[in-house]
């Protein structure tokens, strides 16, 4: 078939402009996964989180604290209720709402002092704030272990009666193994930087408070299958005295990086992290939840369900040091 010229110019417009229509088109953004960019973020040493989920829990005893104390070395902030401060306290503590600490560090000339210590009841609650704090680069700042009870008997009563050995008979050595690997959570904070990510995720952790990163070992039997159980242990210890019975080994400082498990959680399952004290696991659980996890920490951890046959970090009365306090009626 011969072309005529006519046909051929309205077929090259008609080519033309489809070329333009062509190159006018731009490729879509490509879709920012937050999580990740957040995770990689806080794993990186050089960030003010300097890789602190996947590091040690920043605690000192109630001994230690003491003698940096009475060298004028250690600055206390009682995070407890009013009233319970005011009914007895660390001698020179400040008493803040968690949600006040931040902004009174940065307000306070702390300069003189070696370190922050952020005081509880039992340690569990602090070591969240501490976690929160850390994150943002606060490399100073310490959880004092096992709160207010280790100071003197007078406030052991929290620790005292969450002991308990009735899940003993419970435990188990066998071996659940851990998901597959999947994806992070979905975070939308419309941030498009790790750093941007991490403040929106930060206040937002901050706000919920520590009630909803915490459940008891008797919400938890009640409905174990409804929870991806974490055994925050070593193996040797996940398999002697052994686990909640479907529990799932990670080794603590390991497991939960990028690099390794942490994408074998659920997105669409309660996370309940379990330890020896509820300290460490309160860490882990203001981490994933910065992630955002549905993320618990069991709390006082296997002190409350087989505390007789713990070898590491049980409670006991030889952890109340019997240190002396003060309450509003002394001053």
């Amino acid at each position: 078939m011969i072309m005529t010229k006519t046909k051929f110019w309205m077929l090259a417009i008609l080519l033309l402009g489809f070329f333009v229509v062509s190159c006018d088109k731009t490729d879509p953004e490509p879709e920012i996964n937050e999580a990740e960019l957040l995770v990689e973020y806080m794993e990186s040493a050089t960030s003010p989180a300097a890789n602190y989920g996947n590091g040690a829990l920043a605690i000192k005893s109630a001994e230690v604290v003491h003698t940096s104390l009475a060298a004028g070395k250690s600055y206390i902030v009682d995070i407890r209720a009013a009233a319970d401060y005011a009914n007895g306290h660390i001698e020179g503590a400040v008493n803040l709402v968690p949600g006040d600490v931040r902004g009174h560090i940065d307000d306070t000339d702390l300069s003189a002092y070696d370190d922050i210590i952020i005081v509880c009841y039992s340690g569990q609650t602090a070591a969240w704030l501490t976690t929160l704090l850390q994150l943002a680069g606060y490399s100073n700042v310490y959880s004092m272990k096992f709160g207010m009870c280790a100071w003197h008997e007078d406030f052991a009563g929290s620790w005292n009666s969450s002991i308990s050995n009735e899940k003993a008979t419970l435990f188990t050595s066998d071996v659940t193994a851990k998901g597959e690997a999947g994806e992070l959570p979905e975070l939308t904070t419309g941030f498009e930087t790790g750093e941007e990510i991490f403040d929106a995720r930060w206040d937002v952790v901050l706000a919920e408070g520590f009630t909803p990163a915490s459940i008891s070992v008797a919400e938890v039997y009640a409905a174990l299958d409804d929870y991806y159980i974490i055994n925050y242990w070593p193996e040797a210890e996940y398999l002697d005295p052994g686990h909640i019975a479907g529990a799932v080994q990670y080794t603590p400082g390991v497991d939960l990086a990028l690099g390794t498990n942490l994408k074998t959680l659920p997105t669409d399952k309660t996370v309940v992290v379990y330890c020896y004290t509820g300290q460490t696991s309160a860490k882990m659980a203001c981490y994933l939840r910065m992630i955002g996890y549905d993320a618990k920490s069991l709390k006082f951890g296997a002190n409350a369900m087989i505390h007789d046959e713990m070898t590491v970090s049980p409670w006991t009365t030889g952890a109340i040091m019997g240190y002396d306090y003060v309450s509003d009626t002394t001053k």
